[in-house]
């Protein structure tokens, strides 16, 4: 084969993968664009906002000091609210009725069974109802933040992502066309 024909073959697909990765950095520039703008949005119209740093949970305050005061925006703030503060109170909701940390399904399980069998007072009955609700409407919001967590993950490693095939693309435009620049030095005669 000549050299030649080898330098442009080499060369083409050169500038085709430089033009392939350049098409998905700009994809997913868009992707992560459009995740972060959602999480943003979204997270933004719940209002939802860290208490002061009075009203921060002992067993978490140090790690959620960080955020007192200020309104969930992003993925990160979304998952400490989740796993920091709203998992915090749950337990301790749970801890009050239950005295242990108690899942939704156990507490159910226990409401379901006082109602049943009759063998507690119609207020513990009343008061595992309402930890089965308290637990129910904790694990429904944290279910909602940690999604938009996971969404704003995706926006992130998308974003490097685009960065990484930019870096690539160029880098393959460059070669492809340096590759086209030493076509013309590389005598007619010349085989591989």
């Amino acid at each position: 084969m000549k050299r030649r024909t080898f330098d442009k073959l080499v060369s083409s697909v050169g500038i085709g993968l430089a033009a392939l990765l350049l098409i998905f950095a700009g994809l997913l520039n868009f992707g992560a664009g459009f995740a972060n703008d959602s999480v943003q949005s979204q997270l933004a119209n719940q209002n939802i906002a860290f208490p002061d740093e009075g009203g921060l949970p002992s067993e978490t305050k140090d790690q959620l000091a960080k955020w007192a005061g200020k309104q969930v925006t992003t993925g990160e703030m979304a998952r400490d609210y989740s796993d920091l503060f709203i998992l915090e109170h749950m337990n301790a909701s749970a801890n009050a009725v239950m005295g242990k940390p108690a899942t939704y399904s156990e507490v159910s399980s226990a409401y379901m069974a006082a109602q049943r069998d009759g063998v507690t007072t119609p207020e513990q009955v009343q008061k595992l109802a309402d930890l089965r609700q308290t637990l129910f409407m904790g694990n429904t919001l944290r279910g909602m933040l940690l999604e938009a967590y996971a969404f704003g993950t995706l926006g992130v490693i998308a974003g490097y992502a685009a960065i990484a095939a930019l870096v690539g693309g160029v880098l393959f435009l460059f070669l492809g066309i340096a590759g086209f620049m030493h076509i013309r030095r590389t005598p007619e005669d010349a085989t591989i």
